[in-house]
């Protein structure tokens, strides 16, 4: 198993570009969110907390098995994760409250206009995208966008 050093490494093989790193710091939080609302469509009971909203077993589900995924790698990435992951599926829920039925065209529109956002940004790079190498690194680039923050604020991971 490579190092999460290792996997930022060949993630930013081909992030170098700057218009194409602006373009990953907006997109790929927009995919994540939409892949999380997608989720929470997935008809299962949901349990609700005062303080936060609701979440359907399928999202938490969901969320359990990428924070395994980033504790594999660091714990202090998998912890953050965790709270950005809990973040954005409280958006999706008050998207699906507000939404209601219609939601999933929310989700559809993100998910498909930040795709196209992502492959302009590497046709821009002139490289593919890593993920099409390795799927983990649908994973990885939200992780490797943390890794900025976490080295701006001298926090090791």
């Amino acid at each position: 198993m490579r190092t999460i050093d290792q996997l930022f490494a060949e993630y930013g093989e081909s992030h170098q570009n700057h218009t194409n790193k602006t373009i990953h710091w907006i997109c790929v939080p927009l995919i994540f969110w939409s892949i999380l609302g997608f989720i929470s469509l997935i008809p299962t009971p949901h349990f609700c907390f005062a303080f936060f909203g609701c979440i359907s077993i399928a999202s938490f589900i969901a969320l359990i098995l990428v924070s395994i995924f980033y504790m594999r790698l660091s714990w202090v990435v998998a912890v953050i994760m965790l709270i950005v992951m809990l973040i954005m599926e409280h958006l999706c829920y008050a998207v699906n409250v507000y939404f209601e039925s219609k939601s999933w065209i929310v989700f559809v529109a993100v998910f498909v206009l930040s795709w196209i956002g992502q492959f302009y940004g590497h046709k821009i790079e002139g490289k593919k995208p890593s993920f099409l190498k390795d799927l983990q690194f649908l994973l990885v680039g939200p992780a490797w966008l943390l890794s900025f923050i976490l080295k701006k604020l001298n926090i090791p991971y």
